[in-house]
């Protein structure tokens, strides 16, 4: 479900401000902290730099397009970081998710590079969304495994993380509890940092240091009437975007039916056999030829 604009004042899950907040070069340790966070929740190892290979400039951002607001980063160890913010489900959304790992891992390529030569990507996906309703964790981490030995994983190169921030808003608490405190801390930013006064988020911002620096980014950025309409435009875009997929879904259903009617009058199926399993009704079924 998509936010009202109202909700828009601060909120720290618009991909127009983790773009620009990801993107800074000051920013980088906040990027650091992050993935960090991500990383150690896995039991990996923590990097110490996270260089942004796709800066964003929200003045030359166009807002009324569907351009992708990821950022990619590269690690002192060469290892590629696509970090995105998804607001809105699609039924497809988990070969978009491979579509951009893909693309990402691709742009390693070069002419006549060995493949040994190709580092490891880690997407990290925060969903607003209900997403994966099978699976219990906050944190769900994806890899390419035999399903003989699950314990064996076929290439490292491969690592999908979805952090579902709706159910840190409204899911059990105590599966915050098992999340390693830095991770927990940036769910909680992305989950209340617009929802809470400052003196409520005090909890979390006096202990960590990051996570202050990012609500204190968080606001700056929507004091500022340029970025603030810039998310507001990027929210309506976003809004009439799912607005025209859902219609177009629920007209390639009504074809279906349609179709699928007009074989089972060929058929010989009775009109009422028909309304019943279709959903049409009898009047839309006698019409069809």
């Amino acid at each position: 479900m998509m936010k009202p604009e109202d909700d828009l004042i601060t909120d720290p899950m618009s991909d127009v401000f983790t773009a620009s907040l990801w993107s800074a070069p000051k920013n980088e340790r906040l990027l650091v902290s992050f993935i960090n966070g991500v990383r150690t929740n896995a039991g990996m190892t923590p990097i110490v730099q996270a260089t942004v290979l796709n800066p964003f400039n929200i003045k030359e951002f166009d807002a009324s397009k569907g351009i992708i607001l990821d950022v990619r980063a590269k690690d002192e160890h060469d290892r590629l970081y696509d970090v995105e913010v998804q607001i809105s489900n699609h039924p497809a959304f988990p070969n978009r998710m491979l579509d951009y790992w893909s693309e990402t891992f691709v742009s390693q390529l070069k002419s006549g590079m060995d493949y040994t030569e190709l580092r490891q990507v880690l997407s990290i996906i925060l969903t607003e969304f209900r997403i994966f309703q099978q699976l219990e964790n906050i944190h769900n981490i994806f890899e390419i495994r035999a399903r003989e030995k699950p314990s064996y994983v076929m290439t490292d190169a491969f690592q999908m993380h979805v952090l579902r921030v709706l159910e840190v808003r409204e899911g059990d608490p105590a599966k915050l509890l098992q999340l390693c405190r830095d991770l927990r801390d940036w769910l909680l930013f992305f989950a209340f940092g617009g929802k809470l006064t400052e003196a409520g988020m005090s909890n979390i911002t006096d202990n960590n240091p990051m996570i202050q620096e990012a609500y204190t980014e968080m606001q700056r950025f929507y004091a500022n009437p340029d970025a603030r309409e810039k998310a507001r435009q990027r929210h309506r875009y976003l809004v009439d975007y799912n607005l025209g997929m859902s219609s177009s879904r629920a007209e390639g259903k009504v074809e279906g039916k349609i179709e699928i009617a007009l074989e089972m009058k060929k058929e010989g199926f009775d009109l009422d056999m028909i309304a019943r399993l279709t959903g049409l009704s009898l009047e839309q079924i006698s019409q069809l030829d």
